[in-house]
């Protein structure tokens, strides 16, 4: 399997990332972060078990297409190094050109294990998967030429620092695929979907996340906002990152 490098960070060092990455923390650091993905990770991993069978059935049929199309309008350039954010059992992976670097990564390590076999199966050596909590990205700044998400935003619990996270890492220039359900601009829609809020939640994911919410402030330039139909309840979005700071 292929290693994917990310290119050297703004400080301009010529110092391996994985090296800088795995530079020692303060203790009080690490035991911080490490209570904090295994809190995150205890209480979804049940949930991620029972969901995983089906996941593999059921969200083909309802979202592939979506996302194999709109992973296929990227036009990415051969060597472009990919960030899946949420890559689940792998249902997107096939849509990628062969000679890209991908890195997908998932909290779930039940999903991981299903995708992991579809890419020994396929030959997918250019296709790396990681355990990794969206709201923690493990990656220096600028790594990665695109960054996608399906259906991932409305499942973690915090939205907004899980854009910023993928943001983060996104290069200048670089170009951010969502797709998600979010909340209608139009209030009838929105009244609607949001009554069951209160189920959806106990399944995973909520219902009343607005777009607006969770890119304002951010560094990225909109470039298409769109729905497949109009009866759609999914927003595809796809966007530049600016080279200006996150606030």
């Amino acid at each position: 399997m292929r290693v994917v490098t990310p290119p050297e960070d703004s400080t301009g060092s010529s110092e391996p990332w994985h090296v800088r990455f795995k530079r020692p923390r303060s203790r009080r650091a690490e035991c911080s972060r490490r209570s904090e993905s295994t809190a995150v990770r205890s209480e979804n991993s049940r949930l991620y078990r029972q969901l995983t069978p089906a996941y593999e059935i059921v969200f083909p049929l309802l979202i592939r297409k979506r996302i194999w199309d709109s992973i296929q309008s990227l036009n990415l350039r051969p060597g472009a190094r990919v960030l899946e954010v949420g890559v689940g059992t792998g249902i997107s992976l096939g849509a990628y050109p062969r000679d890209i670097h991908i890195t997908g990564i998932d909290l779930s390590e039940e999903m991981l294990a299903v995708a992991q076999r579809k890419i020994e199966a396929e030959g997918w050596d250019q296709i790396k998967l990681l355990p990794m909590n969206a709201e923690q990205l493990d990656f220096p700044d600028g790594s990665f030429d695109c960054v996608t998400a399906f259906h991932v935003v409305s499942v973690v619990s915090q939205p907004q620092k899980m854009m910023r996270e993928i943001t983060r890492v996104l290069r200048p220039g670089g170009k951010m695929l969502l797709i998600n359900h979010f909340r209608s601009g139009r209030r009838w829609i929105a009244n609607v979907i949001d009554r069951a809020d209160p189920v959806t939640r106990h399944l995973g994911w909520r219902t009343d996340l607005e777009l607006d919410a969770v890119v304002d402030s951010l560094p990225l330039k909109i470039e298409k906002r769109y729905k497949t139909s109009p009866l759609s309840l999914f927003t595809v979005l796809q966007a530049t990152r600016t080279a200006g700071e996150q606030e």
